[in-house]
């Protein structure tokens, strides 16, 4: 996280840079003290052989310690399929707590989806059975991004979709519903929201993205997306940005089939700005969010007509091009047939994590076995890289808030 307060425990990391730069300066007083000392000695009496005074004592600092990885020990610690495990948000029924458990407790998923009406898990506090389920805190999501995309608001109200609150609202005012709207769902047991978006968009309001967008102008996209995320990390959530590498020009809804964007380099002028002015290295929100996948094929980019979310070049673009080191997901694998018309779920789960993603999301419930079985299948030939897979796991244990990677 770069040195940024964690939204859930408040952890802070040092960067790298600021130890070194601590070290340094520690080095140099020490060295300062060394060639001082002689001259302090050739100075204890003075002219007249009297007693001079004694120079104040310099305090040196101790040398800063060296960045530690908490996240790789807890790692470590798991087996290889409980590491599979924590790459794999599943759905379960709200309806159902009994049931959700179940598959929390059977399964050791690292993340749950919530979708759907039904409210059982989000109140009274139910949701805690659920965690007590699983033996490493759970990401439990929803998507909360107002308007048509809610889940709680018939529990705790209606909040305007993006594209309303950008015209009525300014980010401050919208940094404050977005307070308000993750200190609700946290107090439901939600840690996740999968939001906000930041497809760049002048779709008509209903379209698939449409007026989930908060404009077709990627500096308003940029300035009322960072309002919403630093407003949910403030009420205790754990954003994720959403859909790279930009679904609101596309030529459909990836719900209802394959869908194509722009060639790449269009989407790198316009719905690819707000990624480069929010993520990345010295960028407002490195370290804060996530970011999920759509299922695109984006000319340029993707190959052999393969959506982003299972395309290896897309996640190289994000962490090589844009400089994000944080957690990757995909959108839903499960009930989308940009992907279930080519691939089973346990095949597509598999393409998404050997591509590099570090958790493949799947609304659908069904028995997640089948799942784990074919990501080990996919460790042993090695479609999946232990190392590689080490690393995603270390990211989704510090986006929980449990460990830090310096």
């Amino acid at each position: 996280m770069r040195g940024r307060v964690h939204p859930v425990t408040g952890t802070r990391r040092r960067s790298l840079a600021a130890v070194l730069g601590t070290a340094l300066v520690a080095g140099a007083l020490v060295a300062g003290t060394v060639v001082a000392g002689p001259m302090l000695a050739s100075a204890a009496t003075g002219p007249d052989g009297a007693a001079a005074p004694r120079a104040a004592p310099v305090d040196v600092p101790e040398a800063a310690a060296e960045p530690t990885d908490t996240c790789l020990p807890r790692v470590g610690d798991l087996s290889t399929r409980d590491r599979l495990a924590q790459r794999l948000m599943v759905g379960v029924d709200a309806a159902d707590p009994a049931g959700a458990a179940t598959i929390v407790r059977d399964s050791k998923v690292g993340g749950v989806f919530l979708g759907g009406n039904a409210t059982a898990l989000l109140t009274d506090g139910t949701m805690q059975a659920l965690q007590d389920a699983s033996d490493t805190p759970l990401a439990v999501a929803v998507d909360e991004e107002g308007g048509r995309v809610q889940r709680i608001d018939e529990l705790d109200g209606d909040i305007p979709s993006a594209r309303r609150m950008a015209a009525e609202s300014t980010p401050e005012q919208v940094t404050a519903i977005a307070t308000q709207r993750a200190e609700q769902l946290r107090a439901r047991g939600v840690t996740w929201n999968l939001a906000p978006s930041v497809d760049v968009s002048a779709q008509p309001a209903n379209s698939v993205i449409g007026d989930r967008a908060f404009s077709d102008d990627p500096d308003t996209v940029t300035r009322y997306a960072r309002a919403w995320a630093e407003g949910q990390e403030a009420g205790g959530v754990y954003g994720v940005l959403k859909h790279f590498p930009g679904h609101g020009n596309s030529s459909g809804d990836s719900h209802e089939g394959s869908v194509s964007t722009p060639p790449l380099a269009e989407l790198q002028a316009s719905d690819l700005r707000p990624y480069a002015d929010l993520i990345g290295p010295g960028a407002p929100l490195d370290g804060r969010v996530g970011v999920m996948l759509g299922h695109l094929e984006v000319p340029g980019l993707t190959e052999n007509g393969n959506p982003t979310s299972i395309d290896a070049a897309t996640y190289r673009l994000l962490r090589d091009q844009y400089g994000f080191d944080g957690v990757v997901m995909t959108d839903d694998l499960g009930a989308m047939k940009a992907i279930t018309d080519r691939f089973g779920l346990a095949e597509a789960t598999t393409r998404a994590l050997s591509a590099g993603a570090d958790i493949a999301l799947s609304s659908n419930v069904t028995p997640v076995g089948p799942l784990l079985d074919a990501a080990e299948q996919a460790l042993a030939d090695g479609r999946i890289t232990p190392e590689a897979n080490d690393a995603a796991v270390a990211r989704v244990l510090e986006s929980k808030g449990l460990c830090s990677r310096s």
